[in-house]
């Protein structure tokens, strides 16, 4: 069986621990090398940088979010271990992890974090399509020539790469399309590098739960659930036709997934037509302060995607959930473009107030569209508010400030929340 040491990237027969380096990261599959769809998913991706940034963070579990009525962010492994998840509320998160440093996100850090492992994609593959600041879909199909070795052995590099130059890892998925290289990332983070092949896709994928399936939320899953689906051996039973008629266009989805095929390619450049940030509460909730904060954490996410990807935006969306399921959502057009947190924040929070009382609320979204370049945004003032030119300057100067500096040089008292 073909194998690939991840620590010294020697390639070999299949052995227990490298015959070059004595490693035991060792990966080996018997289509280790004729596999070319990747995805990559760095580890803890805003937590690993903070923890780069600050080497005394190193062995400590931390919790990237507000103050203490705020929310998770994203956590560290070790505060994983002990039960944190995204989008818990802090002081749950510190009763299960007294121990932990919080930490105020740093979006600024996090986008050239991202810029500098894009650069390094793009030296694998022109077919790079990012999903987020921390993800991305690779095509290596035909540049084992260029690179005089295989996809697996430049996707090895890689994420050697990002751990030597950047102080960062990552995980890969590797398979023959962008649905199965996705599930792969996952399956053994971190640092990981799974493989799913041709030969094994149905027998891997029958015992498992469609929950796999990128896209399947919460109503989606409770309407699989009430038609007897829960694994994708429970899928294989169904019929195309019935799949169609039972679930809409998402019935075709399921049946060729269901089989492992996914015929989608990986898009370089594609529009952006959305950027979006939501999360489901753990308890429903009417607080407005605790909503107010979270509008602008989400405002601040949607913001750093937009100048991560040089875009702007001229509609801003809000989306909630009430406990009743009811969706409410709301959009409001700008005179000009957008990549500013602040603006962003207040288009939103004025469209909240619009909402009136519906709560309380079990999610929240926050989202840009009508996506643009990002040249010429936020250039013109606005007549009809005067103090707008002010508070961009302003926010452009505390990204400054917080990337020399550190994150807690600058806070807006709203992040408390």
């Amino acid at each position: 069986m073909q194998a690939l040491c991840r620590d010294c990237l020697m390639t070999s027969d299949s052995e227990t621990r490298c015959p070059h380096c004595r490693s035991p990261r060792v990966t080996r599959h018997p289509e280790l090398f004729a596999l070319s769809i990747a995805h990559m998913d760095c580890d803890a991706f805003y937590a690993s940088v903070e923890k780069r940034d600050n080497p005394a963070l190193a062995d400590k579990p931390v919790i990237i979010g507000g103050g203490r009525r705020g929310v998770v962010s994203t956590a560290c492994y070790v505060a994983r271990i002990k039960g944190v998840k995204s989008a818990m509320p802090m002081f749950q998160a510190l009763k299960l992890c007294p121990e932990a440093v919080v930490v105020r996100p740093r979006f600024d850090a996090y986008v050239a974090a991202s810029r500098a492992i894009r650069a390094m994609m793009d030296e694998l593959t022109p077919v790079v399509e990012p999903l987020s600041l921390d993800e991305a879909f690779m095509d290596l199909s035909g540049t084992a020539r260029l690179h005089h070795a295989p996809p697996a052995v430049m996707l090895a590099r890689l994420i050697k790469r990002m751990k030597d130059e950047l102080g960062l890892s990552g995980s890969i998925g590797l398979s023959h399309n962008k649905f199965l290289a996705k599930v792969a990332s996952d399956l053994d983070k971190p640092r990981g590098f799974s493989i799913i092949g041709k030969a094994e896709t149905t027998a891997f994928l029958r015992p498992r739960s469609v929950r796999l399936i990128w896209g399947i939320g919460p109503a989606a899953q409770t309407s699989l659930n009430d038609a007897g689906i829960r694994t994708f051996d429970d899928l294989l039973r169904w019929d195309r036709r019935d799949l169609q008629d039972r679930f809409g266009s998402m019935g075709e989805r399921l049946y060729s997934l269901a089989r492992g095929e996914d015929g989608r390619r990986i898009q370089v450049n594609a529009p952006v037509k959305t950027l979006s940030n939501e999360t489901t509460f753990n308890e429903d909730t009417n607080d407005t302060d605790i909503l107010d904060g979270h509008i602008w954490r989400m405002a601040e996410k949607v913001s750093a995607r937009a100048k991560a990807n040089d875009k702007a935006g001229r509609v801003v969306t809000l989306k909630l959930k009430s406990s009743a399921f009811k969706q409410i959502s709301k959009r409001q057009s700008l005179r000009h473009p957008t990549q500013l947190a602040d603006t962003i924040y207040r288009t939103a929070r004025g469209l909240f107030d619009q909402a009136g009382d519906q709560g309380p609320y079990r999610l929240l979204g926050v989202g840009l569209s009508d996506i643009t370049s990002a040249q010429g945004a936020d250039r013109e003032a606005d007549l009809l508010d005067p103090g707008a030119d002010q508070r961009a300057k302003a926010e452009k100067a505390a990204d400054q400030i917080r990337q020399k500096f550190g994150a807690d040089a600058i806070i807006k008292g709203r992040a408390l929340r």
